[in-house]
C-alpha cells in the first residue's frame, strides 16, 4: 500500500534524487542542495504549525508502507508573490485598426505580470518512472486537495498550478532560445536554479518591460506558447479534472501553461466528506476504493483504499487504518 505523509529534513537524499530525476525545466525541484534542504525544514515547521498559514510551504511524500521507499514528491504553497514577486506572462489579444482604411487588426502579445500574488499553489509533482502507474500518481495529486480541505481558511480562495513548458527530445526550450533567453544572458539551467533560490530580483532587473508580439516570433516558439512538457500530460489532466483551467498565463521562462481554479470549487475539495473510523473484519464486504486522509495538518497522511460508507462512520481494513495511524472511533476525511 502507499501512503502519503509529510516530508522533513531526513528526506533530503530522497528530494535530491527526484530532483535529479525530474530534469530541466522543473523549477520546484532544482538540483541544488541549501534550496533543497530549506525547503524541507519549512515543510517541517508547516506541518507543527510553526510559521504563520500564509508562509508555509507543505511538502508531502509517497510511501510504500511495505519497505519504506519513496516513489514521488509534491507540494502545496499556501501564498506565493508574499516575499518575492510571482511573475508570469500574460497572453493578451491587442486590438488595432484604421478608420481611414476600415481595417482592423487583433495581435497577441506577451506581458509580464504579477497578479497571482497571495494565492495558493499546488506544484512539485514528480514520480518515479516506474510507479507512475496503478493509480499512485492520483493519489500524491489529490492528496494535496485533501490537505487543502482540513482547513480551507489556511490557503488563499484562488488555487494555481505551473506545468513545465514544452522541451524537444534533445532537450532544446523553444521558447528561452528565441524569446525568454534573449532577455536574460544565462543557461536556462542557471536561470532555473536562481528563479527557484533568490529573491527573483534578477528577473525584475532584466525581464522585459513591454509587450512582446507574438506575431513576430519564430514559429518555433510561437508553436509552444502555453503547451505542456509531453510528461506533464497527465498532470495537467488530472488538473483539468478537478476544475482547474487555463487563463492565459504561461511561465516566464518556457511559456509552460498556468492553470487555476478557485479553492472551494476543487473537486475533492467539495466532495470530501468527515466521518469517523470503524476497522472492519471482512475485506470483501468494503466498498468502493476511496481517498481518505487524516483530518489534522499536523501528522497529516493519505491513502486510498476499499471503504464502506454506513452513515457517518468509514469502514476500512486494519491496514489502511494502521497506515493513516488512526484509530476506531478517529476522524477521517473521504472522498468516494
Amino acid at each position: 500500500m502507499f501512503v502519503v505523509r509529510p516530508a522533513g529534513p531526513s528526506d533530503f537524499d530522497t528530494l535530491m534524487e527526484l530532483a535529479v530525476l525530474s530534469g530541466r525545466g522543473f523549477t520546484s525541484l532544482p538540483e541544488d542542495e541549501p534550496t533543497l534542504r530549506d525547503r524541507l525544514a519549512l515543510s517541517a515547521a508547516s506541518f507543527e504549525g510553526a510559521v504563520a498559514a500564509p508562509e508555509a510551504w507543505y511538502t508531502i511524500m509517497l510511501e510504500d508502507t511495505v519497505d519504506g521507499s519513496v516513489a514521488g514528491v509534491a507540494g502545496v504553497k499556501a501564498g506565493v508573490g508574499l516575499k518575492r514577486p510571482h511573475f508570469s506572462l500574460r497572453v493578451v489579444t491587442l486590438a488595432q485598426s484604421s478608420p481611414t482604411l476600415d481595417l482592423r487588426f487583433d495581435h497577441q502579445a506577451l506581458v509580464m505580470v504579477n497578479e497571482c500574488a497571495g494565492w495558493s499553489e499546488v506544484g512539485s509533482l514528480f514520480l518515479r518512472p516506474e510507479k507512475r502507474k496503478g493509480g499512485a500518481g492520483r493519489l500524491l495529486a489529490q492528496s494535496r486537495y485533501m490537505l487543502i480541505g482540513i482547513e480551507p481558511s489556511r490557503f488563499a480562495e484562488m488555487v494555481l498550478a505551473e506545468l513545465r513548458g514544452w522541451f524537444d527530445e534533445d532537450g532544446h526550450c523553444p521558447f528561452w532560445e528565441h524569446v525568454a533567453g534573449r532577455f536574460f544572458p544565462l543557461q536556462f539551467d542557471e536561470a532555473d536554479r536562481m528563479s527557484a533560490s533568490t529573491n527573483g530580483q534578477f528577473i525584475l532587473d532584466l525581464a522585459p518591460r513591454h509587450p512582446i508580439y507574438v506575431g513576430l516570433l519564430p514559429q518555433e516558439a510561437r508553436a509552444v506558447i502555453g503547451k505542456c512538457h509531453r510528461e506533464g500530460e497527465a498532470a495537467r489532466a488530472m488538473l483539468e479534472r478537478e476544475g482547474f483551467r487555463f487563463q492565459g498565463l504561461v511561465d516566464l521562462f518556457d511559456a509552460g501553461p498556468t492553470v487555476s481554479c478557485h479553492r472551494d470549487d476543487i473537486k475533492t475539495v467539495k466532495e470530501a466528506r468527515r466521518l469517523t473510523v470503524a476497522i472492519g473484519t471482512d475485506e470483501e464486504a468494503y466498498g468502493e476504493e476511496a481517498l481518505v486522509s487524516t483530518t489534522a495538518i499536523g501528522g497529516f497522511r493519505a491513502v486510498r483504499t476499499p471503504v464502506l460508507i454506513d452513515g457517518v462512520k468509514a469502514i476500512m481494513s486494519r491496514e489502511a487504518a494502521d497506515a493513516l495511524k488512526l484509530g476506531e472511533g478517529e476522524a477521517v476525511s473521504v472522498k468516494s
